[in-house]
This record gives structure tokens, C-alpha cells and sequence, in this order.
């Protein structure tokens, strides 16, 4: 692959490239050479690993198929890691030493793990980040003795401890503590929601600590006590990955790519960026799989205008409020819209309808590819 060229380069398999190769599946390809590089051939829909760890469906049934996706777009497909960028020569080299060089790039590639530097280095720590490296790891567990702290009291936080509480495969519910930082349980949900959940974390017998956890010489603490756990899930939220920085792109204090409203560089206007990599410099744009499954059609649009040699003009703009569905791992979901909150079987059947109908609109793409 060394040497490789591309007049479009789309880093990463994330949410809103899938868009992306979606629009170029139905209404062709603007270039003559389009490549998409990532190191899986699969995305794995962060919003269906709750629904996979507490049996309600299998492991497989919230992916994205991103060969025959790319098949169907006509894209070459080199399933590789970018490791360095320089936008001056527009080049990306990959892990395996491959360089691709490129017209106009656009990177979703995600965010890294920042368990490690928030708490420490410790064999029992299994970060959410990077999804495919998470759902190995839970996997390889021991799931008949664990006793299990999730830190991170967000949403994902929330929905890991209800989904491990009810883990499939699991004889009787294993021990497990839901530790949330300073910000406490649920920060930016309305008092209605966070009451819903406490309620439920109670009912489920899952203890909840609002302190600030962290490893300290091997031992999981929180505040001044000693919290025993076999098995310990990070779900803190990203960090930045190092390349982008390194590179020269514009970003922000913690690394991020800078992008105006249309989603280019601040610094490089032809190369691109989204999802939980990029930080919109115009408005805060929330790193959720939500806004970027939003953004990616609007990144498509963009995309297609430049490389016809046009003027990006589409930008996403975040609703006041967002329908947040919260599973309980138990034939229930928690609904969060501003500050309305619903609980019950039917939430849970229409998270699935949504979750199930996005996945399938990209399966139909690829059929025949």
C-alpha cells in the first residue's frame, strides 16, 4: 500500500463516515479515488452494548458492516491504524509503514481511553474505549465471580452498571458499585431522570457512590473507602488522540481537532473532521454517538460539495434537547427528554425500534455489494 494515492481519504469508521459512505452508496462517489482506512471491518454501535451484555440480543446485531458498505460506495477499503498526518504534504502513514497521500481527508476516528491516566495502571481495569478492544476484553472475564465497580457516573456509566448487573450467563447478580465523580450522577439530565435511576440502581441492588474513584498502589478507592472488585469498567468519557496534534491540525486544549461549522479544519480547510475527535469552535457540540450519527449526513453533504469543487455549506445544529434512552437491563428503559422523564416496557421497545432501524437502513445498502 506504500505510496497509495487517493483524491478523498476518510480516517476512521465511525458514525458519520458510515453516513458518509452511505451517500456515496446511493448517489455515487464524487472522486475517482475514494479510500477509507480503519482497522476494523466492522463498526460496533456503542448504543446497542448494553441490549449485547444483558442477552437481549446477540453480540453481532449492533454492527455496521463497513466492507460491504464500502463495497457498495465503490471505496477501496485498507484495514489499517493511521498513526501520523501531515497536512502540509497531505499524507496519512498507517501502522503497517503505508503512506496514503490525499487531495482532501476527513477523520472520525473516535476518541482514546483516558482510564489509564485518570486511574493508574491496573490489570482488573477494562476501559469502554476502544469499543472492539472492550467487547474482547468483557468477554475473556470471568463472569461467575466478578465483583464489579463501573466508575463514571454519565450516561454510558449508567447504562454499563444495569447491563453487567443482568449480565447474561451470570447465576445470580454479581456485586457491583456504580462509583460517579465530582459531577455526580448523570450531570446536564433533568432532577426527574436522575431521581428515575437512583430508584432503579436502588431496586436492582446497585450501589451508588458520589465521590471522586481512583486506583491508588493496586487498590480501588473512593474518598477514604476501600472498594473490592475484581473487575473494574472505565467509562470516563475520551481523550484526544495524540497524532492530530502532532501533525500540525489546529486543536483544542485537549487535543481535539478544531473544526468550523462545516466541519473543516481551523487550520487546514481541506481536510475534515467528526465525531468524538473534532470540537466545534462555533458551539458546543456534546462527544455522543447521538450527535454524531446527526452530524454525518451533514458531513456528506460538505464533503461532496468540496471535492466537486464547491462551498461546503451544511452545518449541524443540536436541538435544545435530545431523547436520551437509558436501558435498565431488564425489559426497561429510561426515557430523558429536557425535563420530561418516562419509564417502562415501551421506552425499551422504542429504543429498539431506533437502534434496530438505523442498523438496518445500512445493511440494506450493502445487500448485494
Amino acid at each position: 500500500m506504500s505510496g497509495s494515492r487517493a483524491d478523498i481519504v476518510l480516517v476512521g469508521g465511525g458514525h458519520a463516515h458510515v453516513a458518509v459512505l452511505a451517500d456515496w452508496a446511493q448517489l455515487g462517489v464524487p472522486a475517482r479515488r475514494a479510500t477509507l482506512l480503519t482497522p476494523h471491518p466492522v463498526l460496533r454501535y456503542s448504543g446497542m452494548l448494553p441490549g449485547w451484555i444483558a442477552g437481549e440480543h446477540s453480540r453481532d446485531a449492533g454492527t455496521v458492516d463497513l466492507r460491504a458498505l464500502a463495497r457498495a460506495a465503490g471505496v477501496e477499503l485498507v484495514l489499517d491504524r493511521c498513526v501520523a498526518i501531515d497536512p502540509q504534504t497531505r499524507s496519512v502513514l498507517t501502522l503497517e509503514n503505508g503512506v496514503v497521500r490525499f487531495e482532501h481527508a476527513s477523520i472520525d476516528v473516535g476518541g482514546v481511553g483516558r482510564s489509564a491516566k485518570a486511574l493508574g495502571d491496573d490489570s482488573r481495569l477494562i476501559d469502554i474505549r476502544p469499543i472492539h478492544r472492550f467487547v474482547a476484553e468483557l468477554e475473556q472475564g470471568d463472569r461467575a465471580s466478578s465483583r464489579i465497580a463501573v466508575i463514571g457516573g454519565g450516561a454510558g456509566g449508567v447504562e454499563l452498571a444495569f447491563a453487567l448487573r443482568n449480565r447474561e450467563g451470570h447465576r445470580s447478580p454479581p456485586p457491583l458499585v456504580l462509583i460517579a465523580g465530582e459531577q455526580g450522577l448523570l450531570p446536564g439530565f433533568s432532577s426527574a431522570v436522575r431521581r428515575k435511576v437512583r430508584v432503579e440502581l436502588g431496586r436492582q441492588g446497585i450501589r451508588l457512590l458520589e465521590v471522586d474513584g481512583w486506583l491508588e498502589r493496586g487498590v480501588l478507592m473512593a474518598g477514604e473507602e476501600e472498594i473490592a472488585a475484581d473487575q473494574i469498567v472505565a467509562a470516563l468519557g475520551s481523550m484526544a488522540p495524540d497524532w492530530p496534534r502532532a501533525g500540525g491540525l489546529a486543536v483544542d486544549e485537549g487535543g481535539f481537532i478544531t473544526v468550523d461549522p462545516f466541519q473543516r479544519s481551523t487550520s487546514h480547510p481541506h481536510i475534515f473532521a467528526a465525531g468524538d475527535c473534532a470540537r466545534r469552535v462555533d458551539r458546543k457540540v456534546p462527544h455522543s454517538g447521538l450527535h454524531a450519527v446527526h452530524t454525518g449526513p451533514v458531513l456528506a453533504a460538505n464533503l461532496r460539495a468540496a471535492l466537486l469543487g464547491g462551498i461546503p455549506r451544511r452545518s449541524y445544529w443540536p436541538r435544545p434537547v435530545s431523547l436520551y434512552l437509558l436501558s435498565t437491563g431488564q425489559g426497561e428503559a429510561i426515557a430523558s427528554y429536557g425535563s420530561l422523564a418516562a419509564q417502562g416496557r415501551w421506552v425499551s421497545r422504542l429504543k429498539a425500534w431506533i437502534d434496530k432501524r438505523w442498523i438496518a437502513s445500512y445493511a440494506k445498502l450493502s445487500e448485494g455489494a
